[in-house]
């Protein structure tokens, strides 16, 4: 029995950038952005993107955090989202309007995490887009 928590790569959890915005443009997907505040801040929004941090995240489901997400709390103080109200947020989007959930992160390691915590949780139809932010950036150049 495997002891990481980390996807296994035969999960399917990712979703490359042009499928991903396909997808969102053909109004098919929402974009959830799983970054810190702080990250939003310094690396820039994505537009039509959810956000709803990670870390503040699995601190709202009661899940453990690690050191290293806790410094990365630290460095940007959760607030006290409203449990009810994130999961309305969610539900809506994937089960009355039947989107497919794409989380993004800078890099495209958390929002894995995300996405299987999501799926774990009853949401199928959740993805990871491959690379992340900066892959996404990318694009723009």
């Amino acid at each position: 029995m495997p002891t990481s928590n980390k996807p296994s790569a035969n999960e399917n959890l990712e979703i490359s950038i042009p499928s991903a915005l396909e997808l969102v443009q053909l109004n098919l997907a929402r974009l959830i952005d799983v970054r810190q505040p702080f990250e939003l801040e310094t690396q820039g929004e994505i537009a039509s993107a959810i956000a709803l941090p990670w870390f503040h995240l699995k601190k709202l489901l009661g899940h453990r955090l690690t050191s290293e997400d806790q410094e990365m709390l630290d460095a940007d103080p959760p607030s006290q989202p409203d449990t009810q109200s994130v999961f309305n947020l969610i539900n809506d989007l994937h089960y009355a309007k039947h989107y497919i959930l794409i989380c993004v992160c800078l890099k495209g390691q958390r929002s894995l995490y995300a996405a299987q915590l999501f799926r774990a949780l009853g949401y199928p139809r959740t993805l990871s887009l491959r690379g992340g932010y900066w892959a996404l950036k990318e694009l723009d150049k």
